[in-house]
Parts: C-alpha cells; structure tokens; sequence
C-alpha cells in the first residue's frame, strides 16, 4: 500500500474516532444479537472464497458488524450469542416454543449446496469461525447454556448497564419494548433506528407498552400463537389505553379481554424481557464478564485467518477495515487495562 494510502486511512481515522476526551468504555455500547446477525446474512449472501467455499456467513457477519460500529461510533461493543440448549425456561412454559424451526428445507437461498448436512455443516463452520475472529477483536463476547441472547440483552439493558447509552442491533421485533430515550434498536434489514417516538410512530403503541401488542399479536417465527382475530388495527381499537404513557400491566389487557388470560400469561413470560428470569448463576456470570477488561485488537491474528479463509476479493483492504472500525474500540479497551 501507498504511504499516500495510509495517510488517508489514518486521517480518516482521525476525523472518525477524534479524542475520547475522558470518555468511559461503558458510555455508549453497541449490543449485537449474534445469531441473528449471523443467520440473517447467511441466508442471503452468496459469497466464496478462492476455492470456491461458501464463506458468505463470514463476510457478511464481519461487515455487517464493521457497517453499525462505523455508523454509531460505539464506545464498547458486546456481541451476545444463543447459549447451547436454547431457552429451557421457555420450553418448560411452553414445549411448543420454536418447534417451527426444525426445518425440512434449507436457509441459504443464492447458493447451491450439494445437500442440506452439507450447508448444516458448511453453517456451523463459518458460524465457529466468526467466533474466532472476534476473539481478535476489541469486543465481548457473552453467550451461556440454555440461555437466549433476548434474555443476556435484556439483563444488560435493563439492570448491568442502568447508564450507559445502548444500540440493540437486531431484526427481533421484541427488543422494541425496550425502546426509550437511552436505549435504541437498529434494525439492519429495515436500515432503521428505532427509539420510543419511531416505536409509536410506526405502530401507534408506545413502547414501554409494546410488550402488549407483541403478546396479543404472537411471533410466527417463534410458533407462539396470538390472540385469534386481533391484529394491529383492532388491538389499538380494543385497547387504546396503550397509546397513553402509562404503563399497563396484564389486569389492564385481560380486563379487555378476560376469555384470553391464559394464553396473555404465558405469552407475557415468554416475550417480556424488561425483567427477565434467569438464575442468580447466570446473572453473576454475565456481571463478571462485563467488568473483566475488554480484549484489545490483535491485527495479526485476525490478518493470518483472513489469509488462510482466502478472503481477499471478499473484504480486498482488510488492514483499512480493521483500523477504520476498531481502532477507537481498541483504544478503550486499552482503558480497562490501566
């Protein structure tokens, strides 16, 4: 590379990041739903390397996560994955609980696999390698054993983090009730922040009451049924009392709507994250990993896997892309070193 290139990679780095100007680690913190992230580039990008290996996932996980921290220029980035086993609370309330999800049919849609087993496996590698590369990452990785990632967010949103200013990237439609002035949610496949005001602009529920809608309405993806015959519209008209800044709670719903009070019950336990049930263990876990210092960036490592991934037409500047999204992470990360 040129030393003219260089410089303007590192003016530009200048301009981005600036000073941190006594600024925290914990300021402003960039939460990503890892699986989610994942899963949803996966499916759609149909990226290979020069061998001709399906390495989509990989890329477009990588950018997708350089694409938000260039946008909001965070001060910490905590990536939160599914924990092995799923939620087993959920399924102990309701056995049904993403039974849907058992497919018979394959994720990826632009890229011709010679089998399903052979995307499955294609999938968990170049899901377990996107583990290994941000292990060179200024980053924190969170993720424990029968535990969803809605419910490691929600924890950290509502109790571990009570001051910090937070971006949920996710296309989870359920992180919206956690919308406030603090806290905001990214939407990457609607390229859409959102906060309480977009939250009741687009559903005409405010947020600290959108819990309600989500559990009246169901998530098909998650095979949890709603109440039959009430969709948006007629859940306003029933119940306009959500649109107020007063919080309801489920005697207000089921008051409207008391033939439905089992399903509103179990839905509520299943969908609400604002106070979310996971045990003192787990909660201790995820409080001592967020106090433990963040790793910093390790350039060569990250820069050997690129090389033997063969990812060269995929991300051509790997070095710029590193400096340019972490090079501010890194130097607060160095933070909780001192």
């Amino acid at each position: 590379m040129s030393k003219s290139k260089y410089l303007s990679i590192f003016e530009e780095i200048k301009n981005k990041g600036g000073s941190l100007d006594g600024g925290e680690p914990n300021d402003k913190v960039l939460i990503i739903d890892g699986l989610n992230t994942f899963i949803r580039v996966f499916s759609v990008i149909p990226t290979t390397n020069e061998d001709g290996v399906h390495v989509g996932g990989i890329v477009g996980f990588l950018k997708s996560i350089g694409y938000v921290i260039n946008m909001v220029s965070p001060t910490r980035v905590i990536i939160v994955f599914d924990g092995k086993g799923g939620s087993t609370r959920r399924r102990k309330i309701y056995p049904e609980y993403k039974q849907n999800r058992k497919t018979k049919y394959r994720v990826n849609r632009t890229y011709d696999f010679a089998s399903q087993e052979d995307e499955k496996q294609n999938m968990i590698m170049q899901l377990q390698r996107c583990v290994e590369y941000l292990d060179t990452l200024p980053v924190t990785v969170l993720s424990y054993d029968n535990i969803e990632a809605d419910d490691t967010i929600g924890y950290l949103t509502k109790q571990v983090l009570p001051d910090s200013n937070i971006i949920i990237m996710s296309t989870d439609k359920d992180f919206l009730q956690l919308a406030n002035g603090r806290v905001k949610i990214w939407s990457p496949s609607k390229k859409k922040m959102y906060d309480d005001k977009s939250v009741f602009e687009e559903f005409g529920i405010s947020s600290q009451n959108y819990i309600w809608y989500r559990v009246l309405d169901g998530d098909k993806s998650d095979n949890i049924n709603g109440v039959r015959g009430l969709g948006l519209k007629t859940i306003r008209k029933k119940l306009p009392f959500l649109t107020d800044n007063h919080i309801c709670n489920i005697d207000d719903i089921v008051s409207v709507l008391p033939e439905s009070k089992e399903l509103i019950d179990r839905n509520y336990k299943l969908m609400q994250l604002n106070d979310v049930d996971i045990s003192g263990n787990t909660k201790t876990k995820i409080v001592q990993r967020v106090n433990e210092p963040i790793n910093e960036l390790v350039k060569y490592k990250f820069e050997k896997m690129f090389l033997e991934d063969k990812l060269f037409t995929a991300l051509p500047n790997v070095t710029s892309w590193l400096l340019t999204n972490f090079n501010q992470l890194n130097r607060y990360a160095k933070k909780t070193h001192e």
